[in-house]
This record gives C-alpha cells, sequence and structure tokens, in this order.
C-alpha cells in the first residue's frame, strides 16, 4: 500500500518536471518581410558539404632508448656468427638474424622456432632447436661492455 502511495508521488513529481514552460506569445512578423526572405531562399540551392581537411600532425620520431645504443663486445661464440667488432644489441640481433635467414635456418614448419648449425650450436649451448623468442636472452648472455 505504501509503495503505490510513493510510486503516485514519484509520477506526479516527473509530470511537473516534464510540463514545459509557458512560453511568450511571439509577434506575428510583418508580412513584406515573410515574403522576401523566402523569395530569397527559393533560388538558392544546398551547398555540398565538403569534407573537413585536417592536415595530419607530423609523427614524432621515436627516441631509441640509449641504453640500447651502447656499443657491447661479442663473446667468441657470437663473434663467429656476426665479427667480432662491438656493435648495439639492436644490431647484433639484426646480424643474427641476417646469418639466420642467409643460411634459411628457421623452421619451415613452425617459424617461431630456429635451427642450429654448428656456429649455432654452439651459441644456443648445444641445443639444436631454439625459440626465437628466446634469441635475445641468448645475445645478453654472450655480449659484454
Amino acid at each position: 500500500m505504501i509503495w503505490q502511495q510513493k510510486k503516485a508521488a514519484v509520477k506526479k513529481a516527473a509530470a511537473k518536471k516534464s510540463a514545459p514552460a509557458k512560453a511568450a506569445p511571439k509577434k506575428a512578423a510583418p508580412v513584406k518581410k515573410q515574403a522576401a526572405s523566402k523569395a530569397a531562399a527559393a533560388p538558392k540551392k544546398a551547398a555540398p558539404k565538403k569534407a573537413a581537411a585536417k592536415k595530419a600532425a607530423p609523427k614524432k620520431k621515436r627516441k631509441i632508448n640509449p641504453a640500447l645504443l651502447v656499443p657491447l663486445t661479442p663473446s667468441a661464440v657470437l663473434a663467429a656468427v656476426i665479427g667480432n667488432k662491438p656493435a648495439s644489441r639492436p644490431d647484433i640481433i639484426k646480424k643474427v638474424w641476417a646469418y639466420i635467414k642467409k643460411q634459411g635456418l628457421q623452421d619451415g614448419v613452425n617459424k617461431r622456432m630456429i635451427n642450429a648449425d654448428d656456429k649455432l650450436k654452439a651459441l644456443f649451448g648445444g641445443k639444436s632447436q631454439v625459440s626465437m623468442f628466446d634469441l635475445a636472452k641468448i645475445v645478453s648472455s654472450n655480449v659484454s661492455k
């Protein structure tokens, strides 16, 4: 019973809020002005909408972490694959991948796996196959500052 009374009170409050306020009566515009505005509007055609030509903001060039650019000296095992000159970590990874691609050592069925030849088997710690995700870890263990 009480919930019905509350429901009725809520409906009354909503009806009061949604009732539009009385607007002031509008004055009738002079007849001459209406006719002139209609005549002026009639010959105008709708202008085609132009797509907003936004200029794309120039992309900011990504800055490389300076720690990645430090030249590292490869170990003797890694030097057999990429050479013995000091290189940054990204360059070492690129050279290892270039060697893998050149020798065709990426597994044909599962492209994530790298098959080892004699040089890479020594680098991979005797494993015949390694995941590409382990490559960074292997390189890290075979370089020094």
